[in-house]
């Protein structure tokens, strides 16, 4: 059969033909089209988002040099968090950047585990019994914390092993 002969089913060319105006289709296409611009929009939002984190950071650590309390563990574990959190950005950009590429479902889903790991060993980094107003809701926070920490490296594991099998 010719490609753009019709087959009784109503197709042309293995796809599906609308006896109805094509609009749809149309309006579908400039959706995923405008979609794919928002995303490269986010990615650079997220470039610029890292760039300035950088930057501050750069200063935070000048900053404190200065002041003399570069030493300080609180000083320290606050470029620690800063550093984590442009980390966070760099995960999600990669995730924007796998989005806008259609990238397989199993990469997506990989950088979207790292970025939660990422977030939940800063949050257990930066957390601070003190900033709870008793310790039964730090004591809850916490284990919150490890609950999801766990599911993550759960995933992480089945996510790998399953990779293994796929090779």
């Amino acid at each position: 059969m010719a490609a753009d002969e019709e087959s009784p089913e109503g197709e042309v060319s293995g796809e599906q033909v609308s006896a109805s105006d094509p609009f749809p289709e149309r309006l579908l296409g400039v959706s995923e089209s405008l979609i794919r611009y928002v995303e490269v929009v986010a990615a650079l939002v997220l470039v610029a988002l890292f760039a300035i984190g950088v930057f501050d950071l750069g200063l935070q650590i000048l900053q404190s040099a200065i002041r003399g309390d570069i030493t300080d563990p609180l000083v320290v574990v606050s470029f620690i968090d800063t550093a984590l959190l442009l980390f966070i950005i760099v995960e999600v950009y990669q995730t924007v950047v796998a989005y806008t590429q259609e990238s397989e479902t199993r990469r997506i889903v990989r950088l979207v585990i790292y970025t939660g790991v990422i977030a939940m060993v800063r949050k257990a980094i930066i957390f601070r019994t003190g900033e709870y107003g008793s310790e039964r809701a730090a004591l809850l926070a916490s284990a919150a914390y490890t609950l999801i920490i766990v599911g993550l490296a759960v995933l992480l594991l089945v996510e790998r092993r399953s990779g293994e099998e796929i090779l």
